[in-house]
Protein backbone atom coordinates (compact mmCIF):
# COMPACT_ATOMS: atom_id res chain seq x y z
CA UNK A 1 0.00 0.00 0.00
CA UNK A 2 1.61 2.91 -0.98
CA UNK A 3 1.92 6.02 1.29
CA UNK A 4 2.70 8.34 -1.60
CA UNK A 5 -0.75 10.32 -3.69
CA UNK A 6 -0.67 12.59 -6.48
CA UNK A 7 -3.02 15.33 -6.86
CA UNK A 8 -2.72 16.85 -10.77
CA UNK A 9 -4.83 19.17 -11.95
CA UNK A 10 -4.33 19.80 -15.39
CA UNK A 11 -6.87 22.88 -16.12
CA UNK A 12 -5.94 25.92 -14.39
CA UNK A 13 -7.92 26.82 -11.52
CA UNK A 14 -8.56 30.25 -9.43
CA UNK A 15 -6.23 31.28 -7.33
CA UNK A 16 -8.72 30.91 -3.89
CA UNK A 17 -9.49 27.47 -4.99
CA UNK A 18 -5.79 26.42 -5.06
CA UNK A 19 -4.88 27.84 -2.02
CA UNK A 20 -7.79 26.11 -0.53
CA UNK A 21 -6.96 22.56 -1.95
CA UNK A 22 -3.74 23.29 -0.66
CA UNK A 23 -4.77 24.13 3.07
CA UNK A 24 -6.84 20.66 2.71
CA UNK A 25 -3.93 18.33 2.17
CA UNK A 26 -2.48 19.98 4.78
CA UNK A 27 -4.97 18.90 6.91
CA UNK A 28 -5.16 15.22 5.80
CA UNK A 29 -1.59 15.16 6.49
CA UNK A 30 -1.81 16.50 9.89
CA UNK A 31 -3.97 13.45 10.20
CA UNK A 32 -2.36 10.28 8.45
CA UNK A 33 1.32 9.26 7.54
CA UNK A 34 0.66 9.93 3.61
CA UNK A 35 2.63 12.14 1.57
CA UNK A 36 0.10 14.83 -0.69
CA UNK A 37 1.96 15.76 -4.12
CA UNK A 38 0.26 18.41 -5.80
CA UNK A 39 1.19 19.99 -9.58
CA UNK A 40 -1.16 22.74 -10.75
CA UNK A 41 -1.46 26.06 -12.17
CA UNK A 42 -3.62 29.24 -12.37
CA UNK A 43 -7.07 30.27 -14.01
CA UNK A 44 -6.29 33.78 -14.33
CA UNK A 45 -2.83 36.51 -13.05
CA UNK A 46 -2.87 35.86 -9.03
CA UNK A 47 -0.71 37.97 -6.57
CA UNK A 48 -0.27 35.74 -3.81
CA UNK A 49 1.09 37.31 -0.52
CA UNK A 50 2.71 35.52 2.27
CA UNK A 51 0.75 35.05 5.40
CA UNK A 52 1.93 37.88 7.78
CA UNK A 53 2.69 40.38 4.96
CA UNK A 54 1.18 44.21 5.03
CA UNK A 55 -0.79 44.39 1.69
CA UNK A 56 -0.19 48.07 2.02
CA UNK A 57 3.22 47.99 1.92
CA UNK A 58 3.69 44.90 -1.27
CA UNK A 59 0.69 45.55 -3.90
CA UNK A 60 -0.56 48.08 -5.52
CA UNK A 61 -4.53 47.04 -5.64
CA UNK A 62 -5.53 49.70 -7.95
CA UNK A 63 -3.50 48.36 -10.81
CA UNK A 64 -4.07 44.97 -10.05
CA UNK A 65 -7.84 45.71 -10.41
CA UNK A 66 -7.16 47.54 -13.58
CA UNK A 67 -5.12 44.55 -15.38
CA UNK A 68 -7.25 41.81 -14.08
CA UNK A 69 -4.47 40.63 -11.57
CA UNK A 70 -6.78 38.48 -8.76
CA UNK A 71 -4.99 38.65 -4.87
CA UNK A 72 -4.69 35.50 -2.33
CA UNK A 73 -2.93 35.42 1.05
CA UNK A 74 -1.19 32.12 1.23
CA UNK A 75 -1.33 30.29 4.77
CA UNK A 76 2.68 29.79 4.34
CA UNK A 77 4.95 32.76 4.61
CA UNK A 78 7.55 34.37 2.05
CA UNK A 79 6.52 36.91 0.06
CA UNK A 80 4.73 38.47 -3.22
CA UNK A 81 5.02 36.14 -5.61
CA UNK A 82 3.05 36.84 -9.51
CA UNK A 83 1.41 33.38 -10.26
CA UNK A 84 0.34 32.86 -14.29
CA UNK A 85 1.83 31.04 -16.52
CA UNK A 86 3.72 28.68 -14.13
CA UNK A 87 3.71 25.29 -12.61
CA UNK A 88 3.25 25.22 -8.87
CA UNK A 89 3.77 22.33 -7.18
CA UNK A 90 2.97 21.31 -3.26
CA UNK A 91 3.76 18.75 -0.70
CA UNK A 92 2.14 18.03 2.38
CA UNK A 93 3.58 15.39 4.79
CA UNK A 94 3.88 14.59 8.45
CA UNK A 95 6.64 11.94 8.16
CA UNK A 96 9.57 13.38 9.88
CA UNK A 97 11.70 10.27 9.03
CA UNK A 98 11.77 11.34 5.40
CA UNK A 99 11.39 15.27 5.55
CA UNK A 100 13.15 15.58 8.64
CA UNK A 101 11.87 17.01 11.77
CA UNK A 102 12.66 20.79 11.02
CA UNK A 103 11.66 23.44 8.47
CA UNK A 104 15.18 23.72 7.28
CA UNK A 105 16.00 19.97 6.68
CA UNK A 106 12.73 19.55 4.59
CA UNK A 107 12.74 22.39 2.66
CA UNK A 108 16.14 21.38 1.47
CA UNK A 109 15.00 18.05 0.99
CA UNK A 110 11.91 19.07 -1.37
CA UNK A 111 14.31 21.55 -3.20
CA UNK A 112 16.58 18.82 -3.84
CA UNK A 113 14.13 16.59 -5.67
CA UNK A 114 13.18 20.04 -7.94
CA UNK A 115 16.47 20.58 -8.47
CA UNK A 116 16.34 16.62 -10.02
CA UNK A 117 13.62 17.57 -12.10
CA UNK A 118 15.24 19.96 -13.28
CA UNK A 119 18.37 18.35 -14.42
CA UNK A 120 16.07 15.72 -16.19
CA UNK A 121 15.02 18.59 -18.01
CA UNK A 122 18.99 19.33 -19.18
CA UNK A 123 19.10 22.24 -16.75
CA UNK A 124 22.12 22.93 -14.48
CA UNK A 125 19.62 23.46 -11.54
CA UNK A 126 21.73 24.07 -8.23
CA UNK A 127 20.66 25.30 -4.55
CA UNK A 128 21.56 28.89 -3.30
CA UNK A 129 23.80 28.81 -0.94
CA UNK A 130 23.32 31.70 1.39
CA UNK A 131 20.67 34.35 1.31
CA UNK A 132 21.55 37.87 0.48
CA UNK A 133 22.23 40.59 3.11
CA UNK A 134 18.73 42.28 4.13
CA UNK A 135 16.76 40.15 1.91
CA UNK A 136 14.43 38.40 4.42
CA UNK A 137 13.50 41.81 5.99
CA UNK A 138 12.61 43.60 2.48
CA UNK A 139 9.40 44.40 0.85
CA UNK A 140 10.97 42.40 -2.52
CA UNK A 141 9.18 40.66 -4.18
CA UNK A 142 9.57 36.44 -3.69
CA UNK A 143 11.68 35.90 -7.28
CA UNK A 144 13.88 39.55 -6.69
CA UNK A 145 16.82 37.15 -5.15
CA UNK A 146 17.42 33.44 -4.44
CA UNK A 147 17.66 32.55 -0.37
CA UNK A 148 19.92 29.74 1.04
CA UNK A 149 18.31 26.44 -0.24
CA UNK A 150 16.78 28.00 -3.08
CA UNK A 151 16.53 26.48 -6.28
CA UNK A 152 18.67 28.83 -8.93
CA UNK A 153 19.92 28.61 -12.05
CA UNK A 154 23.02 30.47 -13.32
CA UNK A 155 22.48 32.49 -10.32
CA UNK A 156 18.94 33.23 -10.87
CA UNK A 157 16.03 31.82 -8.87
CA UNK A 158 13.65 29.60 -11.14
CA UNK A 159 11.66 28.09 -7.91
CA UNK A 160 10.34 30.65 -5.10
CA UNK A 161 8.82 28.23 -2.27
CA UNK A 162 7.22 28.81 1.31
CA UNK A 163 6.14 26.42 4.12
CA UNK A 164 4.14 25.86 6.90
CA UNK A 165 4.26 23.68 9.80
CA UNK A 166 2.96 22.58 12.67
CA UNK A 167 4.08 19.67 14.76
CA UNK A 168 5.34 17.14 12.48
CA UNK A 169 2.95 18.32 9.58
CA UNK A 170 3.61 20.97 6.89
CA UNK A 171 2.90 21.83 3.62
CA UNK A 172 5.13 23.33 1.12
CA UNK A 173 4.43 24.75 -1.89
CA UNK A 174 5.97 26.93 -4.50
CA UNK A 175 5.96 28.64 -8.08
CA UNK A 176 7.89 27.68 -11.17
CA UNK A 177 7.63 30.20 -13.85
CA UNK A 178 7.58 28.67 -17.63
CA UNK A 179 7.86 32.19 -18.78
CA UNK A 180 8.57 35.82 -17.39
CA UNK A 181 6.17 38.50 -17.25
CA UNK A 182 8.08 40.88 -15.68
CA UNK A 183 6.56 43.84 -16.83
CA UNK A 184 2.68 42.80 -15.20
CA UNK A 185 5.17 42.02 -12.03
CA UNK A 186 6.42 45.82 -11.90
CA UNK A 187 3.19 47.62 -12.61
CA UNK A 188 1.37 45.60 -9.42
CA UNK A 189 4.28 45.02 -6.67
CA UNK A 190 5.99 48.04 -4.56
CA UNK A 191 9.33 47.85 -4.36
CA UNK A 192 11.00 45.96 -7.49
CA UNK A 193 14.34 47.20 -8.34
CA UNK A 194 14.76 47.78 -12.04
CA UNK A 195 18.13 46.37 -11.69
CA UNK A 196 16.53 43.14 -10.40
CA UNK A 197 14.14 42.52 -13.63
CA UNK A 198 17.27 41.30 -15.15
CA UNK A 199 18.03 38.74 -12.70
CA UNK A 200 14.66 37.56 -12.86
CA UNK A 201 14.11 34.07 -15.07
CA UNK A 202 11.84 31.06 -16.11
CA UNK A 203 11.90 27.76 -17.60
CA UNK A 204 11.70 28.69 -21.22
CA UNK A 205 14.45 31.70 -20.64
CA UNK A 206 16.72 28.88 -19.47
CA UNK A 207 15.69 26.15 -21.82
CA UNK A 208 15.96 28.36 -24.71
CA UNK A 209 12.86 27.16 -25.90
CA UNK A 210 9.12 26.81 -25.06
CA UNK A 211 8.35 24.37 -22.50
CA UNK A 212 4.54 23.55 -21.65
CA UNK A 213 2.97 23.17 -18.48
CA UNK A 214 2.66 19.11 -18.88
CA UNK A 215 5.90 18.71 -20.43
CA UNK A 216 7.39 20.54 -17.17
CA UNK A 217 5.35 18.50 -14.76
CA UNK A 218 6.40 15.37 -16.08
CA UNK A 219 9.80 15.95 -15.53
CA UNK A 220 9.44 17.47 -11.88
CA UNK A 221 7.70 14.23 -10.71
CA UNK A 222 10.27 12.10 -12.45
CA UNK A 223 12.68 14.34 -10.47
CA UNK A 224 10.32 12.99 -6.94
CA UNK A 225 10.11 9.78 -8.08
CA UNK A 226 13.50 9.15 -8.20
CA UNK A 227 15.33 11.56 -5.38
CA UNK A 228 12.14 9.76 -2.74
CA UNK A 229 11.86 6.42 -4.22
CA UNK A 230 8.21 6.63 -4.71
CA UNK A 231 5.72 5.63 -7.05
CA UNK A 232 2.88 7.93 -5.90
CA UNK A 233 -0.59 6.95 -6.59
CA UNK A 234 -3.79 9.65 -7.93
CA UNK A 235 -5.61 10.41 -6.02
CA UNK A 236 -9.30 11.85 -6.19
CA UNK A 237 -10.79 14.03 -3.72
CA UNK A 238 -14.86 12.54 -2.72
CA UNK A 239 -17.78 14.46 -2.98
CA UNK A 240 -17.58 15.02 1.05
CA UNK A 241 -13.90 16.77 0.70
CA UNK A 242 -14.72 19.04 -2.16
CA UNK A 243 -17.60 20.32 -0.12
CA UNK A 244 -14.74 20.60 2.88
CA UNK A 245 -12.81 22.30 0.40
CA UNK A 246 -15.33 24.40 -0.74
CA UNK A 247 -16.22 25.88 2.53
CA UNK A 248 -12.31 27.03 3.13
CA UNK A 249 -12.63 28.55 -0.09
CA UNK A 250 -15.28 31.05 0.55
CA UNK A 251 -14.44 31.03 4.34
CA UNK A 252 -11.15 32.09 4.26
CA UNK A 253 -9.45 32.91 0.69
CA UNK A 254 -12.28 35.18 -0.45
CA UNK A 255 -12.52 36.30 2.39
CA UNK A 256 -11.15 40.34 2.73
CA UNK A 257 -10.87 39.91 6.13
CA UNK A 258 -8.19 36.74 5.93
CA UNK A 259 -6.58 38.39 2.21
CA UNK A 260 -6.48 42.12 2.91
CA UNK A 261 -6.36 42.26 7.02
CA UNK A 262 -4.44 38.89 8.01
CA UNK A 263 -7.55 38.13 10.19
CA UNK A 264 -7.57 34.06 10.39
CA UNK A 265 -11.05 32.99 10.19
CA UNK A 266 -12.34 30.22 12.28
CA UNK A 267 -11.45 26.56 11.12
CA UNK A 268 -14.51 24.72 8.95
Amino acid sequence: MTDWYLVYDLEPLPGSWNMAVDEYLFRLAKESQSNFLRFYTWLRPTASLGCNQDISKVLNLEECGRRGVDVVRRMTGGKLVLHHFEVTYSLSSSRSDIFTSTLEGSYRRISEALVRGLVLMGLPATLASTTPSGYARSHYPCFAYPARNEVEIRGKKVIGSAQKRKGPAFVQHGSIPLIKEVELLAAIAYGLDPSRQEGMTSLSDELGRKIDFQEAVAFLLEGFKQYFQCEPQAWAFSSTELEIIKRIKMNKYENWQWTGNRVEPAEV
